[in-house]
């Protein structure tokens, strides 16, 4: 299966300079955990970073500072990780075990924003895959019983 295809399209996103605390309340107003930081070139919305709740709480609450006073752009994780529409699921699991990140911004063959796939995302398609796999052998069974009567 490809990202594309199961992915969330519904992307909450800001820019660099945004303010952590505008930041937070779009998270709290969309019910996410995250925003992906974007410019717009050409009206289409082209990833430049993400930032999550932890983020804010990790390099803002816990040292005492002002979410009303910093921009997004001061915190934001810029060492993106992205993958494409097209890209096979299982790959982008990979990539993502391998950098420990959780959420991944996907992007069409221009790189602009098309969604977001997250660990959860991909946990619900796996376990619907096992699913799948885990009804073979009673139906195998079934099959037996009948033709050997």
């Amino acid at each position: 299966m490809r990202i594309g295809e199961m992915c969330t399209t519904q992307t909450i996103v800001c820019t660099r300079e945004e303010s952590v605390q505008g930041a937070a309340l779009l998270m709290r107003t969309h019910h996410v955990g995250d925003v992906v930081v974007v410019e717009q070139p050409n009206a289409e919305r082209v990833p430049t970073g993400i930032l999550t709740d932890r983020d804010i709480v990790v390099s803002v609450i816990a040292l005492g500072l002002d979410p009303a006073s910093l921009l997004v752009g001061d915190i934001m994780t810029d060492d993106l990780l992205t993958c494409s529409e097209s890209d096979d699921v299982y790959e982008t699991i990979e990539r993502m075990r391998l950098r420990g990140i959780r959420r991944v911004p996907v992007v069409n063959a221009n790189g602009a924003l098309t969604g977001i796939v997250s660990a959860d995302d991909l946990l619900g398609f796996l376990a619907g895959e096992m699913s799948e796999l885990a009804r073979i052998g009673p139906h195998q069974q079934s099959q037996e019983k009948r033709a050997r009567h």
